[in-house]
């Protein structure tokens, strides 16, 4: 029986480490802690590696560097030990058996950059050569960063998702280079046989002018030659012009989806839109705009035209009431009264907390009741019973619209 409650208590801790380490979710105070502090050794440790290249500094400094590099491979050694043990938590991990769940980790992107980050250390400590040029794999850490910045995953997705057409931009950029080269050859080969002697020779030359970067360390001098740079580097400004095309369409579209997938599943936590399908939620969709309040910032003041409602996704909230401030939370909703009456906020409202919000402005307000009549009798219901209660004058929710 003990030995069940403690393999049951390992099992309840490796799933928490998991959710921690992973970030399953932003209003996690521990996991947010933990990522903060996982982010400033990085940028930390990735720093001194930068100024312990300069003599003076390394020389100064060495002991600080030395404690730095210390404290920051131990903790990502902790780190990555942690994630090695959790594996078999990760959702994507879930029907396998431990073993291969972690073989599965180790063999991901982001756990190779956790490993190099801190494996050259072990070697330089265990073999007795110079292993400087390892050492310089320190700075994979900066890749780290990408765990914890939702840009840098989707721009990683958006490389994954068109990596066939960046491989096909990147074959043909590379004719490109050895059709330039073995013409430039041709032409200037008589005429300057040190520079353009061979195809492997003018090869240089190519790859120079057709990524516009221009040296000028090797240049045609024969007519023929320049008229062929000339065509060489129209051709790489319109061959460099499609994976940058490529990259921020893509980039684009991965940004839209992820915005009409948040939208989507803030509206369909909100109470007031449980019951709706999902066309009529998409319907909304074309309504509501989500807005991000840091903790402390005013959303309304007392005075101010009644332009918006407001829906809680997630935080806290606290109205100013004469008769006590009043602190509302998720699923709750603020503001409709004054739509409803066409006045001024009676009000100042203010976030607690880091607070996300769906955002309905007045015309909005009015045509969606004027679409969804279900929606505008349940938003007038509250509205009423809101201002039999001692306070509720001041246009805010005091409980969920059910």
């Amino acid at each position: 029986m003990i030995s069940r409650r403690r393999h049951a208590d390992l099992l309840r801790w490796r799933r928490r480490v998991c959710n921690i380490l992973d970030g399953a979710g932003t209003s996690d105070r521990v996991a947010l802690l933990v990522h903060s502090v996982l982010v400033v050794f990085v940028i930390v440790s990735v720093g001194a590696v930068v100024l312990e290249s300069v003599p003076e500094l390394a020389r100064t400094q060495e002991t600080l560097f030395i404690v730095i590099e210390i404290v920051a491979v131990t903790v990502f050694t902790i780190e990555y030990g942690l994630r090695l043990w959790s594996a078999p938590d990760h959702t994507a991990c879930a029907d396998l058996p431990p073993w291969r769940a972690r073989l599965k980790f180790v063999i991901t992107a982001s756990a190779i950059v956790d490993l190099l980050s801190v494996l050259p250390i072990y070697f330089a400590l265990i073999l007795p050569i110079d292993l400087k040029f390892l050492l310089l794999l320190r700075l994979a850490r900066f890749f780290k960063l990408a765990r914890y910045s939702p840009g840098m995953r989707s721009l990683a997705a958006v490389l994954e998702a068109e990596r066939k057409a960046l491989l096909a931009t990147g074959i043909v950029l590379f004719g490109l280079v050895l059709v330039a080269a073995s013409v430039m050859h041709l032409v200037e080969h008589d005429a300057q046989p040190d520079k353009f002697g061979s195809i492997p020779a003018a090869m240089w030359w190519a790859v120079v002018t057709l990524t516009t970067v221009g040296y000028g360390d090797v240049i045609p001098v024969t007519v023929l030659g320049r008229i062929v740079a000339g065509i060489t580097m129209f051709m790489g400004l319109m061959t460099l012009a499609l994976p940058i095309g490529i990259v921020a369409t893509a980039f684009a579209q991965e940004i839209h989806r992820r915005e009409f997938v948040v939208t989507w599943s803030m509206i369909a936590a909100v109470p007031l839109f449980k019951s709706l399908n999902a066309t009529e939620i998409a319907d909304i969709m074309r309504y509501l705009r989500a807005q991000t309040i840091p903790a402390e910032a005013t959303i309304v003041r007392r005075g101010d035209p009644a332009d918006a409602m407001y829906f809680i996704t997630s935080g806290e909230v606290e109205i100013a009431l004469q008769s006590g401030p009043l602190r509302l939370s998720e699923g709750q909703f603020f503001g409709e009264m004054g739509l409803l009456r066409r006045s001024h906020r009676s009000a100042t409202v203010r976030a607690v907390q880091a607070t996300k919000l769906l955002v309905l402005d007045a015309a909005d307000f009015h045509a969606l009741i004027e679409r969804n009549a279900d929606i505008g009798r349940r938003i007038e219901a509250v509205a009423r019973e809101r201002a039999e209660v001692p306070g509720a004058g001041y246009g805010v929710a005091t409980d969920v619209a059910d």
